[in-house]
């Protein structure tokens, strides 16, 4: 390690120029990785604070819960339980005054397992049929507490009686309303009861005009939802390979110019392994205080970040991904250890 240190204190440009490219490129998995969950949980917070289970929704919709319709007959057969609860989804746009915006209706009934889990930012929960509860995202499109607003086809009314936190599905912002007036928002008739089940528990809803999913399914089928987690995790991970390669490159062609030295050190009686800890010492400490360093800056960058930018930043994530590039940096090193164990001391003394 004192070899490491005092090498790195005599070469602070070279050493200070890869901790640079290593740092932002540290920064850059950290920044993809937070807007990867941020988009992520803009398409699952909702149905995450839900804590359910399982959704049934009918044959046709193919995992898509908003193309889904349940019938009144579908209801009766599944004879729901307390762990269980109808929900109405419809995508939707909301009139206010001259403004237009696009959001997620989802209808509830009062006391089942969605309206249990709540997380009012503001205001109250709703008391009657035309009360609602807004994402707490609609307040940047001038929606507040105590205006009235259409929803879709609905013909009445809704009064905004408060703001709910992690209220979003399929990107789309939720507006939280009466399952009654589901129908009506979505446009049909009343032989529809709502778009699916919702469980919370080991039972699922077994009737033979109903397919049951789970959360990660019912993820998976949203559309886009797979196609840009996968584009983030293959950006993320050619970026690791590339920190690998630089970590190579760089360690490669400063082991070169220094194997002279090396070969001293060997005929000196200096042990090979010794000399390899020595390279693996200043990967490790290359990569950790790039990881640090890039951290601080997406802690700063955090403050900046409009509330408008899906960004999250996960810690366990964040140190999955930190604990990678420590581990890219040391498979990088792999190149010049082997070069390091080749040394013949003999070069040096004419052997």
């Amino acid at each position: 390690m004192y070899l490491t240190l005092n090498e790195m204190h005599k070469e602070k440009l070279r050493y200070g120029l890869i901790i640079v490219v290593m740092t932002l490129i540290s920064y850059l998995i950290f920044i993809l990785s937070a807007l990867a969950m941020g988009l992520a949980n803009q398409n699952t917070s909702a149905v995450n604070s839900w804590g359910i289970n399982y959704v049934a929704m009918n044959n046709d919709a193919n995992g898509n819960l908003s193309q889904s319709l349940l019938t009144n007959d579908d209801i009766d057969k599944t004879s729901l339980s307390a762990n269980q609860a109808a929900i109405g989804v419809a995508p939707i746009i909301v009139k206010s005054h001259e403004a237009r915006v696009s959001a997620m209706f989802i209808g509830i009934q009062k006391n089942d397992l969605i309206y249990k889990q709540m997380q009012l930012i503001k205001g109250q929960l709703p008391k009657n049929r035309y009360d609602v509860l807004i994402s707490s995202a609609l307040t940047q499109k001038d929606l507040k507490i105590g205006d009235h607003i259409k929803l879709g086809m609905l013909a009445h009314d809704v009064k905004v009686v408060g703001y709910v936190k992690n209220a979003t599905y399929n990107m789309a912002p939720i507006i939280y309303g009466n399952l009654v007036n589901w129908g009506d928002v979505k446009g049909v008739n009343n032989t529809f009861y709502a778009s699916g089940i919702v469980s919370n528990g080991a039972k699922k809803a077994n009737t033979k005009n109903l397919k049951n999913y789970t959360k990660a399914q019912l993820f998976n089928k949203m559309p886009g939802y797979t196609a840009q987690n996968s584009t983030f995790i293959f950006m993320i991970g050619f970026l690791l390979v590339i920190s690998a390669v630089i970590v190579a490159i760089f360690l490669y062609i400063l082991t070169i110019q220094k194997i002279p030295n090396f070969a001293v050190l060997r005929a000196q009686g200096v042990p090979g392994n010794y000399l390899v800890l020595n390279t693996i010492s200043e990967t490790l400490i290359i990569m950790i205080l790039s990881v640090l360093i890039s951290s601080i800056l997406c802690g700063v960058t955090a403050w900046f970040i409009p509330e408008s930018v899906p960004m999250f930043f996960d810690i366990k994530l964040l140190v999955l991904s930190s604990l990678g590039l420590v581990l890219t940096g040391i498979l990088g090193a792999i190149v010049p250890v082997r070069l390091i164990t080749k040394i013949d001391p003999m070069s040096v003394i004419g052997g």
